[in-house]
Order: C-alpha cells, then structure tokens, then sequence
C-alpha cells in the first residue's frame, strides 16, 4: 500500500510534536539546575552565568554514593532472581504445557492489572510482621513478585513460539528437562532475556513508591526513591532539586541509549510474536 506525501508529512510533523513535548521538560529541567542557588527561573531561560557547581553540591547533599551503590545493591539483588523465575515459569508455561498452564497463565494476565499503589498498604503491614520494614529487602521482595506477571508473559511470549522439533531431537538423544531448559533453549532466548534484564533494571532503578513507603532511611532505598527525601528538605531551592534531579535521571539515560537497539527490537519481537 503506497503511503501519500500529505501522511507521509503529517505523520512526521505528529512525530517532530511528540518529541518535542518530551524533550522539553527535560531541556526545561537541566537550564533551571544551571542558575544562582535560591532563586525561581521561569520558562527555558538560559542563566548568563551556568552555576555548574549545582551538579556538585546536589550530589553532595543527596549523599549520591550511598544512593548509587543502594540502588545497584537493589538492582542486582532484583533482576537475576526475577529474570531466573521468569524464565523458568514462561518454558514450562509456553514451552512444556504443563498440567493447568492455562490457568496459570490466565492468572499472571490478570497480575497485570494490580497496580502497585493498591497493594501498598497491605505490603507495610506484612512487612511490619515479618521484621523487613525499613531495609533493602521490603523493596527486594516485592518487586520480584510484582514483576512476574508481566516477565513470565514476555518470556512465555517467546518460548511458545519455539519449534517442538528442537526439544523432541534433545529428547531423542537423551536430554533431560533441565538439559533442555538450561543448555538448549536458554541460549536461544538469550535476546529476550537481555531486553527484560534491562527493562527490569530501569524499572529497578526508578522505582519510586514502593521505596518512599516501606523503607523510612533515605540510604537504604534507590535513586528515585531518595529524591522524595531530596524534596522535602530542598523543595525551596529549585535549581538544586532540579540538579539532584537530573543526576537522579542520568544512569537510566546512559542505560536506554547504550542498549536501546535491543530494547527497540525485543519490543517488535514482542508484538509480533505476542
């Protein structure tokens, strides 16, 4: 089907808007980081003299070395487990056809739907009970359970589309479940693995209210979970919250531009296999 020059055109202007509805913010953000500490810039204004010395004291003042190796303490505490989990329950689920997988399935679909700020309240009075209140695991925990709907979909996604002939050929000569899981069709799923340890990592990262609400010390929670903190004590002084801010943004910046062409293909697979 040709495409005509006016959707050819008007499809690229709605593109050039969109970018610049999100980018806009952003560079909004970065020059109100760059003036005087202490006082209110308005709109994109750009300072006559950039006070870059704000990255520096926000970094200081949100103690950003113990929030950087609490987040990747969260990170790589989350993403492994999750990811193993997933991937083991998406073979058996859409590989192996297990007795009832339907039903499982059926039941991480609808995981999907709970959203994270209807089941707070329950997770602090659990957490209370169970003496994890106030430490890296209040966040650990939960976020492996709730991240397993939509991580055993994506790998089930894949593993369901995976020919049977591979596995019956394993089978012949010899191969046990475990040998055809790990040594077979874990190498081959290795793209999608890659794109969810990613989106897992980001997510990780940037969680926000999970952290704010089960863990009460600012250096025990992650990055964006700090800025909570950052605020309350800094809400006066926008360009340094607008600084610690950015620095807060940064890493997850640095991970989607380094990695995003196989985050860009893993979610293409995904609509086409899905």
């Amino acid at each position: 089907m040709k495409i005509s020059r006016a959707e050819l055109w008007s499809g690229r202007a709605l593109l050039m808007a969109l970018m610049a509805i999100t980018i806009l913010p952003f560079i909004s953000i970065f020059t109100t980081a760059l003036h005087p500490s202490g006082t209110v810039p308005s709109g994109l204004e750009w300072p006559a003299d950039p006070q870059w010395g704000n990255f520096v004291e926000a970094f200081n003042v949100a103690n950003m070395t113990a929030l950087l190796a609490s987040s990747t303490f969260i990170v790589v505490a989350v993403v492994p487990v999750a990811l193993l989990i997933s991937t083991m329950a998406g073979f058996a689920i859409g590989h192996l056809h297990i007795p009832g997988s339907r039903i499982l399935l059926f039941l991480f679909v609808f995981g999907l739907t709970l959203p994270f700020g209807g089941i707070i309240v329950p997770l602090y009075y659990l957490e209370r009970e169970l003496g994890i209140y106030n430490t890296r695991l209040a966040i650990v925990l939960p976020l492996i359970g709730l991240y397993m709907p939509f991580a055993v979909f994506w790998m089930r996604a894949h593993f369901v589309n995976m020919p049977s002939e591979i596995s019956e050929a394993a089978r012949v000569d010899g191969a046990t479940t475990w040998q055809l899981f790990w040594r077979i069709h874990v190498p081959l799923a290795r793209p999608p693995i890659t794109s969810l340890g990613i989106l897992m990592s980001v997510w990780t990262w940037n969680q926000f209210l999970i952290a704010l609400v089960l863990v009460e010390d600012p250096t025990q929670r992650t990055m964006a979970g700090a800025l909570g903190a950052f605020q309350g004590h800094y809400a006066t002084n926008i360009p340094l919250l607008c600084a610690g801010t950015i620095l807060i943004l940064l890493p997850t910046l640095i991970i989607f531009i380094l990695f995003q062409r196989q985050i860009i293909t893993a979610l293409l697979q995904g609509s086409v296999k899905g």
